[in-house]
Formats: C-alpha cells, structure tokens, sequence
C-alpha cells in the first residue's frame, strides 16, 4: 500500500511471505512466536521493495526517539525506541503494528524520514509531539512547515476498538477527539483520527491517512482480532536532499 510521500514509503499486509499460521504470512516480527528463519525471509522481501538495508523498529509505547547513523547501513540492532529518524540515504526505517497507529514522515527540507509506533500509551504520553519536535531539531526550525508530510497506516478504528470507560476517558483528557463508541455501543478509542488531529495542531499541514481498519480486514494482522498473529509494517526510505 502506496503510503504517498514524497519518497519511497509503503505500509505492508499480510500478502507475499513465507510465514505459516497463525502468522500468514507476511510476518515482520521477531517477538511474536513465528519461526525466525520465515521472519528473516519476509524481512527480505520488504527490503528489496524499500530498495535498501531497512531497520526495523522495537517499539515500547513510551516517547523515546533513536536517530540512527550510516552505521545502521550495515544491519546494527535498533535501540528500543517508538520513533526512529534518520537523514542518512539509503536507509529505510519501518515501524512494526497489528492494531496501533503506524505513522511516516518526510521532511521535505532536511530530507529526514521517520517512522513512528503509536499506541494509546505513547499517544497519552505525546508521542506525536517527540517525533515532530525531533524533526524540527533537525531542520532546525519550524520554518517551511509545509515541506512535512505525515501518512497513517491502516490501524483498528473507532469502530471497533473497545477499551473501558476509565481509559477512554484518560486519553481523552488530552486528545478530546479520541473519545469514541463502538458499533456495539461501548466506550471505545478512535487513535488514527487522534493522530491525524495532533499533527494537524503541531501545524502539519500535509496528512495522508489510510483508513482501512486492521480488525475488520482480514487482509492485515490485529491483535484485538486474532491475538496470536503476526506484524504488518510502515517502511519509509530516506532519499537525501535532491
């Protein structure tokens, strides 16, 4: 799936791996029980789409961010950390989800890339916020804001992603928009539109969002769903500066 940026960036399904059930088959996740020799097979086939070494994200749920050097180009572990940055070309970093908010970044005016993992935890504790600002940094300003362009990948939606009154209402004390109720009439959370909205706030004006709902499309893993499966992934290339 075409994530639109101006780089090369893609979400995956679960089509064209190796892994067997329950993780069929385009398994991308080392700590979920799949075999490691498919893991490595589907991990290769996403490096030669992304054209180029990809690091793939350990995420935490917190607010950590790893900005990752040319020695991640020869195939270094990445740290444990929910954002990865890199302005390094030929690097491709991937953020790894079966339900959370997998987000890109293209920063237009440092060529940096990022690749974000958010959860309701890492939502909670300003996720968006640490990605942005690292990009910012790096730019070195909030000049040109426009040269950012952010994609959400297909994640569970407020339809469908059933949580207690008690933590809906903890998210929502600080995204508003995330308070939602299921089809079945629950409380539940809407995360991809909270996203979207906080980008928006930090004054990203250029959002792409992907709306199709990992528990209602068998095509993508979820963990509400299935709860032993697999990973899909957001992969974002860094090209440099033209």
């Amino acid at each position: 799936m075409d994530a639109r940026l101006p780089v090369r960036a893609f979400f995956t399904d679960r089509v064209g791996g190796v892994s067997a059930k329950p993780f069929d088959r385009l398994n991308l996740a080392e700590h979920v029980g799949d075999d490691s020799v498919a893991v490595v097979a589907n991990r290769a086939v996403v490096a030669e789409r992304a054209g180029g070494n990809v690091v793939f994200m350990r995420p935490q749920h917190g607010t950590k961010v790893a900005v990752l050097g040319t020695e991640y180009l020869e195939g270094r572990d990445p740290p444990e950390a929910d954002v990865l940055l890199t302005t390094v070309p030929g690097l491709a970093l991937a953020t790894l989800a079966a339900d959370c908010v997998p987000l890109l970044i293209h920063d237009g005016l440092s060529g940096a890339v990022a690749a974000v993992h958010i959860g309701r935890a890492g939502l909670r504790v300003g996720v968006v916020d640490a990605a942005v600002a690292a990009l910012v940094d790096i730019r070195g300003g909030w000049h040109h804001p426009g040269k950012i362009t952010a994609s959400i990948g297909p994640a569970i939606c407020g339809r469908c992603y059933e949580v207690s009154t008690e933590l809906r209402e903890c998210v929502a004390k600080h995204h508003p928009v995330a308070a939602s109720t299921t089809s079945w009439g629950r409380p539940a959370l809407d995360l991809p539109l909270a996203v979207a909205e906080r980008l928006a706030q930090l004054g990203v004006s250029s959002i792409v969002r992907h709306r199709s709902c990992t528990f209602e499309d068998s095509s993508l893993f979820s963990y509400r769903r299935d709860r032993v499966t697999g990973r899909q992934a957001g992969v974002v290339m860094c090209e440099g500066l033209p």
